[in-house]
Parts: structure tokens; sequence; C-alpha cells
């Protein structure tokens, strides 16, 4: 199994640190950026190659790979998003996809969160269970920039879309997902449909394709879990707290 890390986001709105770096790399913690925290929970877990998509600004990446392979233990393989400016993730994590057949667990780019969310994955990996895990926030008060999380009568994934009713939600899922290599082939071709649908799609859509098609996706419940993605100036205030505790 492989780390995968989602890393080629403008984020805009967090203007004037991402003027010319990605959002992955907005320093939390003093010199530590997101992508530190990305880097560390992988190796924390046993992870030592990860992949990272890289696209708006890469350079920036390219140029500290190897500083952030020293720092962490781990080879980083870049894969180049292309589209990353006028394609949402659902076609970042297309473009991992020849990545996926040893499996993945899969990081958000723009979330800090302590390791125990990759340990909570990995200890409900099963060999007759789900191809999907996602980790899922049971505890947060839900609006409407959450990508909520509906849930089945047997506990597996019935709906993931921020446009839920906050009330009808199980969860919010917090960007962390483990992907069996079984769910490979399948799910780049949800990915790939979800895309081509729309370009302004998440990956998550590309979940919800896959559970649609009639595959089985587990949302997992994390506990009081201390986390939180950074979109913008407020979130990234909030970020620095949450690195310092991680």
């Amino acid at each position: 199994m492989i780390g995968l890390v989602l890393a080629a986001g403008a984020g805009r709105r967090l203007r004037p640190y991402t003027d010319s770096v990605p959002k992955a790399l907005v320093p939390v913690d003093g010199t530590t950026t997101i992508l530190d925290i990305c880097l560390r929970n992988l190796a924390a877990v046993g992870l030592r190659h990860v992949v990272v998509v890289v696209g708006y600004a890469r350079q920036a990446i390219e140029i500290l790979r190897p500083e952030l392979e020293l720092r962490h233990g781990v080879d980083i393989e870049l894969v180049v998003n292309p589209h990353a400016e006028d394609r949402n993730n659902a076609y970042s994590l297309w473009t991992a996809r020849e990545h996926l057949h040893d499996g993945a667990l899969l990081v958000n780019g723009d979330t800090v969160h302590p390791p125990t969310v990759e340990e909570t994955l990995l200890s409900h990996r099963h060999p007759d269970g789900p191809e999907v895990l996602l980790a899922m926030d049971t505890t947060k008060s839900l609006a409407e920039e959450e990508m909520k999380v509906g849930v089945d009568g047997e506990g597996y994934l019935a709906r993931i879309t921020k446009l839920m009713p906050p009330a009808e939600a199980a969860g919010e899922y917090i960007g962390v997902s483990l992907i069996e290599p079984a769910a490979a082939a399948p799910l780049a071709d949800a990915l790939q449909a979800t895309w081509e649908r729309d370009h302004g799609l998440y990956y998550e859509d590309g979940y919800q394709e896959y559970a649609d098609r009639g595959r089985l996706v587990r949302p997992v419940p994390l506990g009081p879990t201390t986390w939180v993605e950074v979109d913008d100036h407020t979130d990234l205030a909030r970020a620095r707290d949450v690195a310092c505790r991680c």
C-alpha cells in the first residue's frame, strides 16, 4: 500500500500565502506545512512510498522534494495534474489511477489531523470487507460547506455530498480514505465517468458513482478527533492551533 496526497489545488482563498505555492505548502506550525503533516502521518503508519499529485505551482513541491523525503523518511513520486486549475479533484485522483493497484491511503493536501485517523482506517481493514473506507467525524456540528455522509441500515455509504441537509447526515468525511487494491480499476472507471460528466465535481462524487454501481464503501466513525480542513484564513488560524497538538 502507498500513501497518496492530493496537493494540486491553488487555494485562492488563502492568498497571499498561495501566490507562489500550492495550498499544501502553507505553513501551519513554524516552518511545518500542511504537506509535512500529511507525510508525517503516512510515515507514522509505515507507508514509505508516497505519491503526491501536483498541479498549481508544482515547481515549489518539486524543489522541496529531496528535503521532504529526508525529513520524513519517505520516497516521493510526483504525478502532475495538467488541469489543476480548470478541473476539480475528481480529475486529480483519476490522474493517480495507475498507482492505486497496490492500494492507497489517500489524504487531502489541505487537511490537518493527527495520525490516529490513518491508524483507525488501517485497523478497520478486513479481507472480506469493503474496498473503500472513509474517515468520518460524527461529533462535529454540520453546516452547508461540509462534505456530509449518509449511511444505509448496514452502515455502508448511501450518499456523500455537500448538498445534503445536515440533519440527514451521519457525519462529515474529513478527507482521508483507504482504497483497497480491488477497488483500483472500478474506482478509476467511476472517477472518469464523474469528471467527464462535469469537470467541477469532487472525487467524493466519484465515490458516490462507485457506490451507485453496487460497490461497497464504509464510512468509519473516528470518535472525538481534532482536525481542520484549511480553505481560508479562519481555517488557517485554527490549523495552527491544531498542528501544535498533532
